[in-house]
């Protein structure tokens, strides 16, 4: 299947602790940008990956992601038209269509409709708090509430399928106000819920604040516990915590050994070490035996692709080893972990054939199990999942 990642760069504001290739204040520059997004796209019909050969992979639908940036700045005519651009490179009628909104600028149930219209069928809205002052510290442009309404909108015109992003770990947050912030999205009877734990970047204004005093972030353990906690609570509530970072709600056609079906189409290409295409400024492809990232500033964007150049900044080649080990330190994030199928469809080699040593130790420390069919992290291994993964680097 075919997989096609597109960078949508603007926002109204930059939040305090992004260091996405994000720009505010450039409205006047989407125009130009859509109209190079599209001549990229055309210039990618080229570069179409193969079909994916492990089980895992071949079964998942194509899927087209709008990330960013603040996608849902974008009208419902400027979407369609990127993916009219992108029909050649994806079949959008069978693909999972997600777009990345943050509750601050959609406009309510009219452009939710529209965008359901046009064949996108997967919302991820950035929610992050539910706490107003630090939505307002982090440089969020929606309230608590505000999200909410977003959400239950998009329920209203017929999205079937909605992520809620949210971070924990934040300055100032405490045990309490993570459980009442899972409590109450419980009860909204969320799909699907992506939890992360704050990452200071040093390019950052929160880390400035962090660093300086001003602000204090939890330490390591209140951070671990908060992380508990929600595997507490959401595994009560019955979400499956089939990633990391990621809870689902069961599905009646979800099968045994195999990704939910209500998970994220495309981020599951990801943790399978598929390739997929991209697109837009500072975006990452990965096509083996190498990788790509487009020049990052938005006018040296469209200069390029106006020019009749691809925009690619940066090229990495990629070895069988980098193969192998990306496809184990990916594959191990997800509940059902790396198939001996999967691993030898996608490198070509037997999986106890490379990293035979390493699963021993690994399986003797407690952080793996292992048996006739895939590798899989246990519960003390995903909460080191990180030490775990530094194995196959």
């Amino acid at each position: 299947m075919r997989h096609l990642y597109l960078h949508i760069p603007f926002c109204h504001r930059r939040c305090s602790y992004c260091d996405f290739n994000t720009y505010a204040n450039m409205e006047h520059r989407i125009a130009a940008y859509v109209d190079a997004l599209c001549a990229e796209l055309a210039m990618l019909r080229e570069h179409i990956p193969p079909l994916p050969a492990s089980p895992e992979a071949a079964a998942l639908r194509p899927s087209i992601f709008f990330g960013g940036g603040t996608p849902s700045m974008l009208t419902p005519a400027q979407i369609e038209r990127i993916l009219q651009a992108a029909v050649a490179i994806v079949p959008i009628e069978q693909a999972e269509i997600s777009l990345e909104a943050n509750p601050g600028t959609v406009l309510g149930r009219d452009y939710l409709r529209d965008l359901r219209a046009l064949g996108v069928n997967r919302l991820s809205m950035g929610v992050q708090s539910l706490h107003d002052p630090t939505l307002r510290m982090l440089g969020r442009i929606h309230t608590a509430a505000e999200a909410r309404a977003s959400y239950e909108d998009a329920r209203s015109v017929g999205f079937e399928s909605i992520n809620l992003d949210f971070i924990f770990g934040l300055p100032g947050q405490d045990l309490a106000e993570w459980r009442a912030t899972l409590q109450e999205v419980i009860r909204w009877d969320v799909d699907h819920f992506a939890l992360y734990s704050l990452i200071l970047e040093e390019s950052t204004p929160l880390y400035a604040q962090v660093t300086a005093g001003r602000l204090r972030v939890p330490d390591d353990d209140l951070t671990g516990a908060m992380y508990e906690l929600a595997m507490e609570l959401l595994g009560q509530a019955g979400y499956r915590h089939y990633e990391i970072s990621n809870w689902v709600r069961p599905h009646p056609a979800d099968r045994p050994g195999a990704p939910p079906t209500l998970a994220c189409q495309h981020n599951l290409a990801y943790w399978l070490n598929s390739d997929y295409l991209a697109a837009g400024a500072g975006a990452h492809g990965h096509v083996f035996p190498q990788r790509y990232a487009n020049l990052r500033p938005i006018d040296n964007y469209i200069a390029a692709v106006q020019a009749g150049q691809r925009p690619i900044a940066e090229t990495t080649p990629l070895t069988g080893a980098d193969l192998a080990a990306e496809t184990m330190f990916m594959g191990l994030r997800l509940d059902i972990g790396v198939s001996f199928a999967h691993f030898a469809a996608r490198t070509g080699q037997p999986l106890t054939a490379v990293y035979g040593a390493t699963l021993t130790e690994l399986s003797a420390q407690g952080l793996i199990t292992i048996d006739h069919e895939r590798v899989r992290l246990t519960d003390r291994g995903r909460m080191l999942g990180n030490q775990v993964f530094a194995h196959f680097v």
